[in-house]
């Protein structure tokens, strides 16, 4: 065979469009409902598998949902599998269990109170069937262990529970105040005739013998949450990032000056890695915002400032990574430059792709997509409000200008999505070629708001940028599409299931969750 059989498979187009469904909700509030503020989510995380789901909020609390329609399948799965007919199931979640992760506390030495706000939640790997997850507050990093046991119950009593209590009345009180004889171990001689007469007689054989109540482990079950490890005391600044290496044994926190590096087991001892704080504070120029370990290289973590950089570091290099492997920033083009410049600059938050080859971050305006092998400039740099230009100056007087909205990628890194304002959540996709740029509104109707104007091109910006800021201006407190925009209910955190297409987002205290 000269191999002139072979057909040649032409190149495939970029792939079409999602149409994203909503799957359920969680904590939905009725019309005219008010919300309390420590029942707002503040963190999401998918675990590795997908199978678990994690928030915390603004109490303190981190709930924990469980894939259910997986399991649902059981036996019948290899039936399913034999038919003609794909499993079009869509991740389905219930919830599982609660617990109080943190508690509020006051700093006596620095007269600073330190609230119980959930900032991370971040998974870690399973054993035993048990669950383990790791969760910080501004200060103090917890590590939980969540495990269900089985429920331990008391049983071979001497008598039966149900006729050891007697018949009433176990003696009647005496108003005589003469002092009463007691036996050696307390009990009073008459107390114990009177239970003996009411209570209980004794067979004609006798007792052969008393036995111990003995403890059994029922088949009944609960879910107990444990906190194995608390690391705390190494951070002077608040908290902003904590991440899982690849080793599993380690992981890092980052507050605004600082990068510690962890190990699981050892809770009273971390080392500095990254040190951004100058000798004197008043050359400070810049803080750090995020920081991620490389999801497969363990000596590999990236970190983000609020100059808009990304620095990638090499653990081997030294033991203080004063110095950064590689840089990535955009140059800023000419002419540009506003009071507002740096602020929205600030990049809120980064993601390694599961490949480990981009970097998704996220600053106020835009998500940009690096290639960690091409530090010249972003591959990908995609507009997410871009109607709000205009409005800069407001959004600086109700500081919503310094609101921190995460972002995420899909296990397969075509897409990326993140947050915005009025509820409304941002996916685009990153295929060579494609124009898709989806706006989702926090609802049961995800697809009611759409914005079609042309989100994407990667690199020249200016044309778009002034076509799309002259729309906007027309009409205050209206986005592109015609829409009013609040900027009171914003969506900053979510999170995309690692192997499907399913996004968790957090308006407020509700978990909505869609599916395409």
């Amino acid at each position: 065979m000269n191999g002139g059989d072979e057909v040649v498979a032409a190149p495939a187009g970029p792939p079409q469009p999602l149409e994203w469904k909503f799957s359920q909700v969680f904590g939905e509030r009725t019309a005219g409902e008010e919300v309390q503020e420590v029942d707002i989510i503040s963190a999401i995380e998918f675990d590795t598998s997908g199978d678990y789901l994690a928030t915390g909020d603004r109490g303190g609390r981190v709930v924990l949902f469980e894939r259910t329609d997986s399991k649902d399948l059981g036996d019948s799965r290899r039936d399913l599998e034999r038919t003609d007919y794909p499993i079009t199931r869509h991740p389905e979640f219930r919830y599982k269990t609660e617990f109080q992760s943190h508690e509020p506390e006051f700093d006596y030495l620095k007269s600073l109170e330190i609230e119980e706000k959930i900032n991370k939640i971040r998974w870690c790997q399973t054993a035993n069937s048990a669950l383990f997850l790791l969760s910080t507050n501004d200060k103090t990093i917890k590590f939980w262990k969540v495990q269900e046991k089985k429920v331990k119950k008391v049983s071979d009593y001497n008598l039966e529970p149900s006729k050891a209590v007697g018949n009433g009345s176990i003696a009647s009180s005496s108003n005589s105040s003469s002092p009463k004889p007691y036996l050696a171990n307390g009990g009073s001689p008459d107390r114990l005739s009177s239970v003996l007469s009411n209570d209980f007689s004794f067979p004609s054989e006798g007792i052969p013998s008393l036995h111990l109540p003995v403890v059994v482990t029922s088949q009944e079950t609960s879910l107990v949450a444990r906190c194995r490890r608390v690391y705390a005391h190494a951070h002077d600044y608040h908290i902003n990032s904590i991440s899982n290496n690849s080793d599993g044994e380690t992981f890092i926190s980052a507050d605004d000056l600082r990068i510690n590096l962890w190990n699981l087991e050892i809770s009273n001892q971390s080392f500095n890695i990254v040190d951004v704080k100058p000798a004197n504070m008043e050359d400070l120029t810049e803080v750090i915002t995020s920081a991620e370990f490389h999801p497969t290289h363990c000596n590999t973590l990236a970190y983000s400032s609020s100059k808009g950089s990304i620095r990638l570091i090499d653990l081997r290099q030294s033991a203080l990574c004063d110095s950064h492997a590689k840089l990535f920033e955009e140059q800023e083009a000419p002419g540009s430059r506003s009071f507002f410049t740096e602020i929205i600059a600030s990049i809120s938050d980064i993601k390694f792709g599961k490949d480990g080859r981009h970097i998704l971050s996220r600053d106020y305006m835009t998500l940009k997509l690096w290639d960690i092998n091409m530090d010249s400039g972003p591959v990908a740099t995609f507009q997410v409000h871009e109607y709000l230009r205009p409005k800069l100056c407001d959004l600086y007087e109700n500081d919503s200008i310094f609101d921190k909205f995460e972002c995420c990628l899909s296990g397969d890194g075509l897409r990326v999505a993140t947050g915005s304002y009025s509820n409304l959540f941002r996916v685009f996709s990153c295929a060579p070629g494609s124009t898709e740029a989806t706006t989702l509104e926090a609802s049961k109707n995800p697809m009611r708001r759409q914005v079609q104007t042309p989100s994407r091109p990667a690199r020249s910006l200016s044309s778009s940028i002034t076509r799309v800021v002259r729309r906007g201006a027309e009409s205050p407190g209206v986005d592109a599409n015609g829409n009013s925009f609040d900027f009171t209910t914003k969506l900053l955190h979510l999170a995309w299931h690692p192997t499907e297409n399913s996004i968790a987002c957090a308006a407020a205290n509700s978990l909505y969750m869609y599916y395409a």
